[in-house]
């Protein structure tokens, strides 16, 4: 796969963001079949950094209503969170 394909968009909530500023982590939503190596891969040739460990989690997806009374669900989704060396910083995430 390539690594526009594996890594699809860095998450930014509240708690991604302190992750960022105390560990050094960032967190992606990534391809959901890519392993953790893969993942890896990924950022360092896109970001140019060098990644330490990589946690992933598979999310499943949620009951939400839509237009109908009838319930759809949203789609599940993979998400990575990525430590990197100390000192390292991936600009714009």
């Amino acid at each position: 796969m390539n690594p526009y394909e594996i890594v699809k968009r860095p998450l930014v909530t509240e708690k991604s963001v302190h992750l960022q500023n105390k560990l050094g982590s960032y967190t992606f939503e990534v391809h959901p079949k890519a392993n953790k190596t893969q993942i890896k891969e990924a950022v360092e040739t896109l970001f140019k950094v060098k990644v330490v460990a990589v946690n992933t989690m598979n999310c499943r997806g949620k009951y939400r209503r839509m237009r109908t009374k009838l319930p759809g669900m949203t789609p599940a989704w993979k998400k990575a969170i990525i430590r990197l060396v100390d000192g390292q910083k991936i600009e714009g995430v």
